[in-house]
């Protein structure tokens, strides 16, 4: 999945590993299924413990006889591993996998513990790299700040934003902690609340929610859209403020997400006819003085993955969003 509005809807494998350093011309891992993996395609438990690398890629690692488990080739992708076995893995390099590199970039950190790390992203990183984008993302910058994170599958991310959306994200640091962060999201226990400047929305209108299904969109491979056979999404959506700004309608809302598609919030009120200012990709336009979509995540509450402490972090819109606020919001 590219960037999300909310939280990534991928499940991580479990699993127990040793050598997992930074990769130069080439490394060998030797890594061991846990139990919750017992049962997986081989190729499918390598993308989880190497998700530096692409699921064909690993599979041609495989059909080289580059993966081993007690002396002998593992030559078969689709292969069932065991818990408790011990495979070892030449892990030779792609053209992207030196984008998984620390990189000294400052992060905006609003708590930190053991477990887990509260980053308070700005608009323009990348969360994770990718085409076009192989470096100065938040992955980079986790790998210079834990180094071992690198053990962790995405240094411990388990949600994403958009590259143009700023805010909250909750990492992890530890493998109990990112284990159970991914059983809270996809159990929906994890509160995420955004604020949004709008296009075209009326004054008194009550709140309401949008629950349509979300799936790629037939014409265009870079957007998502609401379609019949997509995954089933809600937000719900508060107006805050409406203004008319030089023949214009705006207006400012928060919205609460309860499921996490990609482009969650984007799409949903786009297909209500209220486009994010500067989201140029879902009908918005660079007015207001933003050239990025209007989008900020506000607000995170959790459960602590390991003390079980309930924890509430808010964050301050960056200054252009709070710039453009001011315009549409009454002080």
């Amino acid at each position: 999945m590219n960037g999300a509005d909310g939280l990534d809807e991928a499940v991580m494998a479990g699993v127990a590993g040793e050598d997992a350093g930074e990769i130069d011309s080439f490394e060998t891992r030797v890594l061991e299924v846990a139990q919750d993996a017992h049962g997986l395609r081989l190729d499918k438990w390598l993308a989880g413990v190497a998700s530096e690398f692409s699921r064909s890629h690993l599979q041609g690692l495989i059909a080289q006889g580059l993966v081993r488990s007690a002396g002998r080739v593992l030559e078969s992708a689709s292969r069932k591993v065991a818990a408790g076995q011990r495979i070892e893995v030449e892990l030779r390099p792609t053209a992207q996998s030196s984008a998984f590199r620390p990189e000294p970039i400052a992060l905006s950190v609003l708590h930190e513990d053991e477990d887990i790390l509260i980053v308070d992203k700005p608009a323009g990183m990348v969360v994770h790299p990718a085409a076009g984008n192989w470096s100065g993302t938040l992955l980079n910058a986790l790998l210079a700040r834990h180094p071992a994170s690198a053990q962790l599958a995405r240094a411990g991310i388990v949600h994403r934003l958009d590259k143009d959306t700023s805010g909250l994200m909750v990492v992890a640091r530890t493998l109990r902690a990112q284990t159970e962060l991914v059983r809270a999201i996809a159990a929906r226990e994890v509160h995420r609340e955004y604020v949004a400047l709008v296009h075209a929305l009326l004054p008194d209108v009550p709140p309401f929610s949008v629950e349509a299904p979300i799936g790629r969109d037939p014409v265009s491979r870079v957007k998502m859209a609401v379609v019949a056979g997509g995954k089933p999404a809600r937000t719900d959506v508060t107006p805050l403020a409406a203004a008319v700004i030089e023949g214009r309608r705006y207006g400012a809302v928060r919205c609460r997400l309860h499921t996490g598609r990609t482009h969650q919030i984007r799409v949903h009120l786009a297909s209500r006819g209220l486009p994010l200012v500067g989201d140029t990709v879902y009908g918005g336009r660079p007015e207001l003085g933003l050239t990025r979509q209007a989008l900020h995540a506000v607000r995170l509450g959790l459960v602590h993955p390991v003390s079980g402490r309930e924890m509430v972090f808010d964050s301050r819109l960056a200054p252009d969003l709070q710039s453009a606020w001011n315009l549409i919001v009454p002080r």
